[in-house]
């Protein structure tokens, strides 16, 4: 579908918003003016307004609200929000999103509060996402969507969780929390009296699944570029404040990371900016440096890519195979930062011993409840019927918060030999 001239001309390139003609800007503002005053002289359903809101603001290639595939249980359309705003706010009034409070990013609880749960994670990607979606003139209600789903699936104790979730469930097919996140939403969830799960709009949900299956996704028809900014802004945002955590808490120093090439450059354009500071203030306008550096040129080598897709379809670029991704250059380096942090943050001696007894818990848990499977809560042993059971005990542990496993591992390995309690 060809975007109109007519309404091509109204729809300016934000990117490079300082530089448009004020009288395109304001030819804009206008036309928007004007379609609200024919909305209040003629009222119809507020969803006609949105719609042609979208049309005027976001790019031809963008996912407009309008050509959405719906859901899959069918509802009426909401009377002033669209479909992508409506799945943002339901996923955002879940209990699982909740959760994430309770769940350590990289870092459990034993080792401080301060650094970031799989919650402050999850919004500060929803932050970088819905700033680069506004850019590039995407829809950024989908992007929002999709950014604040993106880590529900997670489970307790980081990344030692799902690994032990995927030890014991192998005979299932392993354990992917991408693919739990999809359980979660489609089916455990329990908000709606006519249906399972969120009933999340199908754009939404493939968005998510692109997540599960990533090396699929890498060849051949590429995804929505609402769905890639979200993996854009999740690795930027991730590596930039696992750096800050590790600084924070004394494993690693500036001296040490000033070794890698993009850090060295965001070390140089502060002291071009502000010359010397503090170390407390030198980490924290590191983090900063660190996302705005990859971030401004993701946009720009993005903004030249989609320069020459303008008034194409988003599905002509799917089909062709666009890719949003940073040069050559800074793909390298960051390469070489997360290959630094695996070893140096993610591997230090000061971590593992804490993520061995927490991997210790979690696998306990596991065992007593293969044994003894009626000590699961009801919902869960009513899963049982339709699937096996070490999915089924593996879906319950990953639901569970950090305390909450730790909680349940006292009681399940205690003197009781009742049910462990739902979340």
């Amino acid at each position: 579908m060809v975007q109109s001239p007519a309404v091509s001309q109204f729809a300016p390139d934000v990117s490079r918003l300082d530089n448009a003609p004020i009288e395109s800007i304001r030819a804009m503002l206008q036309r928007i003016s004007a379609l609200g005053e024919t909305e209040r002289r003629h009222p119809v359903n507020g969803l006609r307004l949105y719609d042609q809101s979208e049309h005027l603001l976001l790019a031809s290639y963008a996912m407009h609200s309008a050509d959405t595939e719906g859901r899959l249980h069918p509802e009426p359309t909401h009377p002033y929000r669209g479909p992508y705003a409506r799945d943002r706010d339901r996923i955002l009034h879940s209990s699982a999103f909740r959760r994430l409070s309770g769940k350590m990013q990289v870092f459990t609880g034993e080792m401080g509060i301060y650094h970031r749960t799989r919650l402050t994670h999850t919004f500060e990607v929803a932050s970088v996402a819905r700033t680069m979606a506004r850019v590039l003139r995407l829809n950024e209600d989908l992007t929002e969507a999709l950014a604040l789903m993106h880590d529900i699936g997670h489970p307790p104790f980081g990344h030692c969780g799902e690994d032990v979730l995927s030890e014991h469930m192998a005979s299932v097919g392993g354990f992917s929390h991408n693919e739990f996140a999809l359980v979660i939403v489609s089916e455990l969830e329990q908000r709606y009296v006519e249906f399972s799960g969120l009933n999340l709009s199908r754009e939404t949900l493939a968005g998510q699944d692109v997540r599960a299956h990533k090396a699929e996704a890498a060849v051949g028809r590429a995804p929505l570029l609402e769905v890639q900014l979200v993996d854009a802004a999740d690795s930027i945002a991730y590596d930039a404040h696992d750096v800050d955590d590790a600084l924070q808490m004394g494993l690693l120093s500036i001296d040490e990371l000033a070794e890698l090439a993009i850090v060295r450059r965001a070390l140089d354009l502060i002291r071009d900016k502000r010359g010397f500071m503090p170390i407390h203030q030198l980490r924290q306008s590191l983090v900063h440096e660190l996302i705005d550096l990859q971030v401004s040129e993701l946009l720009q080598v993005s903004s030249e890519r989609l320069r020459q897709y303008e008034g194409h379809h988003h599905d002509d670029i799917c089909d062709q195979g666009v890719r949003l991704q940073h040069g050559s250059t800074l793909r390298d380096e960051r390469r070489e930062l997360e290959a630094f942090l695996f070893n140096a943050v993610y591997r230090h001696p000061r971590l593992i011993p804490v993520r061995d007894s927490a991997a210790k818990r979690l696998s306990d848990l596991f065992s007593v409840l293969i044994k003894d499977p009626n000590r699961l809560p009801l919902r869960f042993r009513q899963r049982q019927q339709e699937h096996p059971l070490e999915k089924v005990v593996g879906e319950y542990l990953a639901g569970m918060t950090d305390a909450f496993c730790d909680q349940q591992h006292q009681y399940a390995t205690g003197t009781s030999r009742g049910p462990l309690a739902d979340w």
